[in-house]
């Protein structure tokens, strides 16, 4: 499963025997139009309970503390606490599963869900604006809303970011290349390493993070806003050594890959359902820089990076994967671990300094 794709899950859909415990749902929601339809849209199902409906940020606070709801459905725009802030609020005080519902059409309310994404928020899913087929979009609802349910949520307070402690290990290769693959809880993941990582850094740092194309645009100027890094996305055909300090991400709906020394784009068919992914830009760059490559594969559902990650390792490079205490999903860096893909296996709080001693950096604390 990647972030914002279609969920690989067969049985994500079809509701428990009757004996199962009831889905207890918050609605969180300003619009009365589409608070209906989701109403509506939850009273069908028979594993569904809706607890409680909240319109503003604060009520969903004081709702969700109450109420203890299996997951929430959160809108953005929201009058008083808008959406991100009581995202921030829940997951410091009462951590639960959350759904974002919300409009990819203004650019502030993505700059939102970004943040709230950050924030630990789980899933992020486009509002219904009556252009999909018919049935399309409740049927995904459904099944992302019980998928977001269904994750184990930590204590998650952007505030409490620890300062992390530089290794004292020598780089034993040259490294050319920092490279991350992230998906479910992908934002905040890297929001962390990229504030550890010196700015401007040596090294090129490519970027895969598993998004929905509705909603990747604006995530590089949020991500760019974020850290003292330039963050933009790939441009086929350019060097690599020209975006040496730069944080390239792969652009929505098209691979990146590393040919000849240049940045490609690829359309070529998705690889375990992704597109970008993971996989295929860690492979490129086994085949071309071996142990040049410092890579670590980070919180995300499914699979995807993992073999790619092991070709890395066993061309040379140093291989990372987030440990399952500080992953939001602990999908992709697990199947890392089990292939033996990772020569280390830890924290968020470690991953940036580590890939600091890998390559040679100096550390001068976090860059904001």
């Amino acid at each position: 499963m990647s972030f914002g794709t279609e969920p690989q899950d067969p049985d994500a859909t079809a509701a428990p025997a009757s004996s199962a415990k009831l889905l207890r749902v918050l609605l969180v929601e300003d619009s009365p139009t589409v608070l209906a339809h989701i109403r509506e849209v939850l009273q069908t199902q028979r594993d569904i309970e809706i607890v409680g409906e909240a319109h503003d940020g604060e009520q969903a606070v004081t709702l969700c503390e109450r109420l203890r709801p299996d997951v929430i459905s959160m809108d953005m725009m929201l009058p008083g606490m808008d959406g991100q802030a009581a995202t921030e609020a829940i997951m410091a005080h009462c951590p639960t599963p959350i759904l974002i519902v919300s409009s990819s059409t203004n650019r502030g309310e993505l700059l939102r869900t970004y943040k709230a994404l950050a924030a630990g928020a789980v899933e992020v899913l486009e509002k219904p604006n009556g252009r999909q087929p018919a049935g399309e979009w409740e049927r995904r609802y459904l099944t992302l809303l019980r998928l977001v349910a269904r994750i184990r949520v930590i204590t998650h307070v952007r505030a409490r970011l620890q300062r992390p402690v530089a290794s004292s290990a020598p780089a034993q290769k040259v490294r050319q290349v920092l490279a991350l693959g992230a998906s479910t809880g992908g934002p905040g993941a890297l929001m962390q390493i990229l504030q550890a990582l010196p700015a401007p850094a040596p090294l090129p740092v490519l970027i895969v993070m598993h998004i929905n194309a509705v909603f990747s645009r604006g995530f590089a100027e949020w991500l760019d806003g974020q850290t003292a890094h330039p963050v933009r996305y790939a441009r086929a055909g350019e060097p690599l050594r020209d975006t040496v300090g730069q944080v390239i991400l792969a652009p929505p709906d098209a691979h990146l890959v590393l040919s000849q020394g240049h940045l490609q784009l690829s359309l070529a068919p998705p690889r375990h359902s992704c597109r970008p992914s993971v996989d295929v830009l860690f492979e490129s760059l086994a085949s071309e820089l071996g142990g040049g490559v410092a890579a670590a594969l980070l919180t995300g559902m499914g699979r995807d990076g993992a073999q790619g990650l092991l070709k890395i390792r066993r061309a040379g490079g140093a291989t990372l994967a987030q440990d399952e205490a500080s992953s939001m999903v602990y999908g992709m860096p697990r199947e890392a671990a089990q292939l033996g893909a990772a020569e280390r296996v830890l924290p968020l709080t470690d991953i940036g300094p580590t890939l600091i001693a890998l390559s040679g950096m100096a550390w001068g604390g976090p860059t904001t």
